[in-house]
């Protein structure tokens, strides 16, 4: 992708040095917009991913970015549940930056998906202490404040803990989550889309992986030169696509297992 991209710059470039000078500067400078943008490379990255620091997470951080490399896309957001101390372990690691740039080729975009009074959100960009059962509107004030994103996860979905209708019409949100990989049903889905598209919001798509083979069965593609934290994030406003399949039916039933094991221990234990 990045030698297309470098061959469309210079084709560009021809183009406007070839240009009469009668041209003007609006249009020399619209070639030169033109030819930034072929540059750019489609990064792939799985917004929505879950390590064992989940209490229903199953692999370890790095297997989890282990998995991804394999499959071939450039990054993911660990987003466990109610805690960032996976991404701090990374960091510990050498694994992710704080400056957020990437190690060895791949980013890691700090995350966690917050169990809010209405549902959960994802809180990209940020890490935050738990936050477990705060409203979800003071909870996007919180990651605005710290210039990170609020994108609600599979809403509509109310087996899972998906935010409302009613409740997504009252937020500031920078997207909403339009495809999960792990949905109860896929109808909960096109009803998101739906939503996305009636108020204009950015789309996007994860895996929801809480096990390492699922990482990547959804993801979404960024059209950028910029690949950092900041790069990555900032694009979901501009454009974006996304990569679009369902769980495995094994990754389904392992994923519900450990949901299910995850409310038999809380039981037990009182919790």
């Amino acid at each position: 992708m990045a030698e297309v991209g470098s061959r469309n710059f210079e084709k560009k470039l021809r183009c406007i040095f070839k240009s009469s000078p009668k041209a003007g500067i609006s249009r020399v400078f619209a070639l030169l917009t033109f030819a930034v943008q072929d540059c750019a490379m489609a990064y792939m990255i799985d917004l929505h991913c879950h390590s064992w620091y989940s209490g229903d997470g199953v692999s370890s951080p790095e297997a989890m970015i282990a998995s991804a490399k394999k499959k071939g896309i450039h990054g993911l957001a660990l987003t466990d549940h109610n805690t960032c101390d996976g991404f701090r372990h990374l960091l510990d690691k050498g694994l992710a930056r704080e400056d957020g740039q990437p190690v060895d080729g791949f980013l890691v975009i700090p995350g966690v998906e917050v169990t809010t009074a209405e549902g959960h959100l994802l809180c990209l960009g940020v890490t935050l202490p738990n936050l477990k059962g705060t409203p979800a509107a003071q909870v996007c004030k919180l990651v605005h404040e710290q210039g990170g994103l609020a994108i609600p996860a599979h809403p509509y979905d109310m087996l899972r803990a998906g935010i409302k209708q009613s409740v997504l019409e009252t937020l500031e949100m920078d997207g909403l989550e339009v495809f999960n990989a792990a949905t109860t049903f896929k109808r909960f889905n096109r009803q998101a889309f739906e939503f996305a598209r009636l108020h204009k919001l950015p789309m996007t798509a994860g895996s929801d992986a809480h096990h390492e083979a699922a990482v990547a069965t959804a993801y979404t593609i960024f059209p950028t030169a910029d690949f950092s934290v900041s790069g990555i994030l900032g694009q979901i406003g501009k454009g974006i696509e996304r990569n679009e399949r369902y769980l495995t039916t094994r990754d389904a039933m392992r994923k519900t297992l450990n949901n299910w094991m995850r409310l038999r221990k809380k039981r037990v234990h009182g919790r």
